[in-house]
């Protein structure tokens, strides 16, 4: 793994799983190269053998990246991939700090700034949890009752909530690596929600997260990515993850409300 060191600096090893996407994917290439600040990063995109026009756009940016382009087992596997690549990086630094962005999403401009900054005044804290925007495939702004809604539970945060729901954005978390190191790697048999499964363990691990009011990334939600389609069974699949981690009734009833209602809510929306 990275080692750790005295020395002054941080790094961020940031993963982009990539499947099909080439519409999507310079933007989120980009979003991560353009980040400014004093830090080192370390870029891996594990893409899975993509048919359209996504390894031309790798083959752009190879001088500032590093990619495979190659069959994978899905995009927990990719994640892992990259997971298992930054573990085999030499240089040392103060703090190291881990993030995955889909190949669809992207960061909005000094999100890593805002976060070393952070992990820096605060050494003990050891997951990171920004604000995420929801755009369409246009990059406008969509479903802003949604972004509230989540920003406001996460003001009134306590632990039995992710029992209860996922209010933790992905794009916009951010992970020191030695949690990463004691959390160990992705749980590829989930498809929709190894990121809820991974929040869950951090915080049996370290506790809850610390939280950032500023909106770090964008979410994007289209026709064909796994939030805007198969909502049904990526809540189905929550339910399941939630199951490992609780088994008080009370939580996991309350639960099953809110996928219901939010159930409903995706329907007359779309």
């Amino acid at each position: 793994m990275p080692k750790i060191s005295q020395k002054n600096k941080t790094a961020f090893c940031i993963v982009t799983p990539s499947f099909n996407q080439a519409q999507f994917l310079e933007q989120t290439i980009k979003s991560v190269l353009d980040q400014s600040g004093d830090f080192d990063l370390h870029y891996f995109v594990a893409d899975g053998g993509s048919t359209d026009a996504s390894k031309k756009i790798l083959e752009k940016y190879a001088d500032k990246l590093n990619f495979v382009s190659e069959p994978d087992a899905g995009q927990t596997n990719a994640i892992n991939k990259g997971i298992a690549y930054f573990s085999k990086l030499e240089p040392e630094y103060a703090q190291i700090i881990f993030a995955y962005i889909n190949s669809d999403d992207y960061y909005l401009p000094d999100a890593f700034a805002l976060v070393s900054s952070y992990f820096s005044q605060h050494k003990k804290a050891q997951w990171l949890v920004g604000d995420a925007a929801i755009v369409d495939e246009n990059n406008k702004q969509i479903q802003s009752f949604v972004q509230i809604y989540k920003k406001v539970l996460r003001q009134l945060y306590v632990p039995q909530l992710l029992s209860i729901l996922n209010p933790i954005p992905q794009p916009a978390t951010f992970v020191r690596w030695e949690a990463i190191d004691q959390v160990g790697t992705f749980d590829e048999s989930l498809k929709f929600t190894m990121d809820y499964d991974y929040w869950q363990r951090l915080q049996q691990k370290f506790g809850r997260p610390h939280f950032l009011p500023q909106t770090l990334a964008a979410f994007r939600i289209h026709s064909s990515s796994k939030g805007g389609s198969q909502f049904t069974q990526q809540f189905a699949e929550e339910l399941a993850v939630a199951k490992r981690y609780t088994t008080n009734q009370v939580l996991l009833f309350l639960h099953k409300a809110h996928i219901f209602v939010i159930t409903a809510i995706y329907r007359m929306i779309k």
